[in-house]
């Protein structure tokens, strides 16, 4: 029932890779004569040696390269950048803050509207108890000399 499945697989190819050996070009060796040749000095120890060789001047260290100024334009344009950038902020701050203070009058100018809307309402609607001159009811009211008759 169960028989064994064999698989058929590829065979295993392997790829080595070529080392590539680098080129070395020596620079060929061209012999400098000095400008000068150094005069050659002989000194006498106190035990009566003889040393003779060339006088060489104490090693000077470099000199270390000064750190280029910066430019005064180089300073300018940075300032004027920095200027630039808070000048932009300066103005959205300000427009921002211009809409808001439209948005709250606006608000506050509704506020009103509503209040002495209510106002006239209350006017309106409780004006049936008393007639006198300044009693308003606008469906039916008769204006005749600054008197309101029903």
């Amino acid at each position: 029932m169960n028989e064994p499945t064999t698989h058929r697989t590829a065979p295993l190819v392997v790829h080595h890779p070529t080392p590539i050996t680098p080129v070395i070009h020596a620079a060929p060796v061209v012999p400098v004569q000095p400008g000068h040749v150094p005069t050659v000095a002989s000194v006498v120890l106190p035990d009566g040696r003889v040393v003779t060789g060339y006088a060489v001047a104490p090693a000077q260290p470099e000199p270390v390269a000064a750190k280029p100024a910066v430019s005064r334009t180089a300073v300018n344009v940075a300032l004027g950048g920095v200027g630039f950038l808070a000048v932009c902020g300066g103005l959205l701050l300000l427009t921002s803050f211009i809409a808001a203070l439209t948005a709250f009058i606006g608000q506050l100018i509704i506020l009103a509207a509503v209040i002495f809307g209510g106002w006239i309402a209350v006017q309106v609607f409780s004006a049936s108890g008393h007639h006198s001159g300044t009693t308003v009811n606008i469906r039916k009211a008769v204006i005749k000399r600054n008197h309101f008759h029903s």
